[in-house]
This record gives C-alpha cells, structure tokens and sequence, in this order.
C-alpha cells in the first residue's frame, strides 16, 4: 500500500508526466494575491518510525521550503496546519483510524526541516483546514484571492481543503509535486478530480516562477 513513488531522483520527471496527464485550469496564477497552504507536514507522517510515516514526502520537502521561503521574501501569507485532536473534536477520525493525534504526542510537531516560525500555524481537527479554525477569516484579512495548496495527504486532506476553498471563492493551485501520500494510485486519483472542477495542477517551479517579478 505504501511505496516510494516520488523521489529527490524522480520527482522532477514524474510530477511533469503526472501533470500533463490531466486538464489544466483556465486560472491565472496571481502570486501577489495568493497565499501558500502547507498540510500537515508533521513528524507523525514525515518520521520513518511512526505508523503513519509517508515515504514520498521526503522528496518534497525541500520543494515546500523554498516556496516557503520564497512567500516569505515577498512578504505573502504562509499558512501551516497542524493536525490535532482530542475525544472533544475527533468525531469520526478516531472511528475510522483507530488512532489520534494528541498534542503531547512529539510526532504531532512540524518537521524540523520546515521553519513554521516563518507564517502562520492553524490547528486543525478534520481532514477541512477551514473546518472550524479561522483560515477563512485570515485568508480574507490578507486580500487573498487564490491558494496554493501543498501538504499531506495528497487524496485525504490536502484534496478536501482544496475543494472546501473552492467552495469559498478561492482559485486553487494544487502542488502535484508539493503533496503526498501513500502511494500513486492515491496521488493519481486526487489529481484527476481536482483537475475536473476545482483546483489547477501546478508544480512548485510554476509557483516560484513569478516570484522575481512580483
């Protein structure tokens, strides 16, 4: 169920392939109006101990940095969640997993390789990073119009906040080489729908391409 489908080898060749299989947006990207949405990039899926641990993600953090990086030279919102629960919140996610993550759980943190001191960090409960967090009211507050979404999981809640804020109004930029999960089958399967009716299937250098100019 798991493989190493993205990695610092293949990456750059496979994520072009995968993108020009599908339909691209009529959306032009506007980098000055976006804001960069990183999911749940936390060691309970980035460390190879734990249970959960997705092995392509490695190879897109260093991709997730320099976008980081980038947003925050331009002075643009960088966004972070931060995947959390409790018997309160975790509704049918404990149910379906058999598991949660708990704050004092140190997998529930950022990856180390990630500067979340640089943006904001929102704690979530569901799949939906708009899902009862104030997201929506920060995007608004920056004049943001479109997002970029980057993360894991790929098909789990990267795909769902990607259609939640198309539902909100906001043009959606979705990382094919900035988000992973599991396996192919997965990351295929959210890429086709989310190219049908919500979101334009961008790769990073896309993204950073404007950054120069902005």
């Amino acid at each position: 169920m798991k493989t190493y489908y993205f990695t610092p080898e293949n990456i750059d060749v496979k994520a072009h392939a995968m993108q020009a299989d599908f339909p691209r947006g009529r959306v032009k990207f506007d980098i000055k109006h976006s804001a960069l949405l990183i999911l749940d990039m936390q060691n309970y899926f980035l460390n190879a101990d734990s249970h959960a641990y997705i092995p392509s993600a490695q190879a897109i953090l260093p991709r997730l940095d320099a976008l980081r990086e980038a947003y925050v030279t331009l002075g643009l919102p960088v966004v972070w969640t931060r995947h959390l629960n409790t018997e309160d919140d975790v509704a049918s996610m404990s149910r379906w997993w058999r598991d949660m993550i708990l704050r004092e759980n140190l997998l529930s943190e950022i990856h180390p390789a990630l500067d979340a001191s640089q943006g904001v960090v929102i704690e979530k409960t569901q799949y939906d990073a708009f899902y009862k967090t104030d997201l929506e009211t920060h995007l608004h507050e920056k004049g943001v119009k479109q997002v970029v979404i980057s993360g894991v999981m790929t098909h789990l809640c990267c795909e769902t906040t990607a259609r939640s804020a198309f539902m909100r109004g906001l043009d959606v930029f979705f990382l094919v080489d900035g988000t992973a999960t599991y396996n192919e089958d997965f990351h295929r399967a959210t890429l086709r729908n989310l190219s049908h009716g919500f979101a334009t299937l961008a790769l990073s250098e896309e993204i950073a391409q404007p950054v120069s100019g902005a």
